[in-house]
């Protein structure tokens, strides 16, 4: 339990942004799940839509320090080479 009218200040930010990351997280997660099954489907439009979605979601998320950049990076790498094997196919 915090002491100092500093630390119980602290305490109030952590919680708040905790909150505010936990939503950012969530609609990240759920982005990229939505460019996954889309490309499952083998709809290329929808799976490209959706794709391009995720990225900047992940991007958005890793320039706020959310999500750290290399994992943002390494997902949108994998979803747009999946997206590739697509459109190729």
């Amino acid at each position: 339990m915090a002491n100092h009218p500093s630390a119980e200040k602290r305490n109030r930010q952590r919680v708040k942004r905790t909150e505010a990351n936990k939503s950012v997280k969530g609609a990240v997660r759920t982005a990229v799940k939505k460019a996954r099954l889309a490309i499952a489907k083998g709809d290329k439009t929808s799976a490209s839509e959706q794709v391009s979605l995720a990225s900047r979601a992940l991007a958005r998320a890793a320039s706020k320090r959310i999500v750290h950049k290399g994992a943002a990076a390494r997902t949108t790498s994998r979803i747009q080479s999946q997206l590739e094997v697509l459109r190729k196919a």
